[in-house]
C-alpha cells in the first residue's frame, strides 16, 4: 500500500480530500431525482457516512470494508452500519432497497469482483426501485483527467463502454450520463452517472 493509499484510509484525511467535490459528484443524483422520496436506502461503500445526510427521513443501511470509517460514521451520524465485504456479503434483505447508492466504489475493483457484486445488487433491488451509480471513467486522450483517474488509488477506472457494458449486464439503464468534475474551470476526474431498474 502506498503512503497516499494510506492516508486515505484515514477518516479524516479521506473526508478533507473529498469535501471539494462531494457536492458537485452528486449533482446529477439530486437534481434528477426525489431523494426525500426514498424509503429503503443502501449506500453502498459508504466510507464515514460522506452521503447519510441525504437519506435522515428514510430506512439506511451503510456498507464499508474499512472498520475505521463505519467506526467514525456510526459516532456521527447514529444510523445503522455495517462493516462487511459485499463481495462475499450475501445477506439478501427481507425487503428490498427502493434506492441503492453506488458512490465511486466500483473502480476499486477487479471486472469479475464488480460483476458479482452488481448481481447481488440486483437481487437486492425492490420492484420499484433504481441503483444509481457514480464512477470514475477514464479517458482516452493523454489529459490531466487521464492522469488523475491513474492516480487515484482505485486501480480500475474503466472506459464509458466498459462501465455501459457492466450495468447494462445486470440492469435496464434509463440514465447514463457523463460529466466532467474539477475545479477553476479544469477537469480533474471524467465521472459517469447511471440510474437503472434490476432486469426483469
Amino acid at each position: 500500500m502506498s503512503l497516499f493509499d494510506y492516508l486515505l484510509e484515514q477518516t479524516i484525511v479521506y473526508s478533507s480530500w473529498q469535501a471539494p467535490f462531494a457536492s458537485a459528484k452528486l449533482e446529477l443524483l439530486l437534481t434528477n431525482n426525489s431523494i426525500a422520496r426514498a424509503r429503503r436506502v443502501l449506500d453502498v461503500g459508504c466510507g464515514p457516512g460522506t452521503n447519510t445526510p441525504f437519506f435522515a427521513n428514510a430506512e439506511y443501511l451503510g456498507i464499508d470494508i474499512n472498520p475505521n470509517y463505519i467506526a467514525h460514521a456510526r459516532r456521527k451520524h447514529r444510523r445503522n452500519f455495517i462493516v462487511a465485504d459485499l463481495s462475499t456479503y450475501d445477506q439478501k434483505p427481507e425487503t428490498g432497497f427502493d434506492f441503492i447508492l453506488v458512490n465511486s466504489f466500483l473502480h476499486h475493483l477487479d471486472s469479475a469482483t464488480t460483476r458479482v457484486i452488481l448481481r447481488r445488487l440486483q437481487s437486492w433491488l425492490s420492484p420499484d426501485g433504481y441503483i444509481h451509480l457514480l464512477e470514475l471513467v477514464l479517458p482516452r486522450d493523454r489529459t490531466i483527467a487521464q492522469f488523475m483517474a491513474r492516480m487515484d488509488r482505485g486501480k480500475f477506472p474503466r472506459r464509458l463502454e466498459e462501465w455501459r457494458d457492466l450495468f447494462e449486464r445486470y440492469f435496464d439503464v434509463e440514465q447514463f450520463e457523463p460529466y466532467p468534475l474539477g475545479a477553476l474551470g479544469l477537469t480533474l476526474w471524467n465521472m459517469i452517472y447511471c440510474k437503472a431498474k434490476a432486469k426483469s
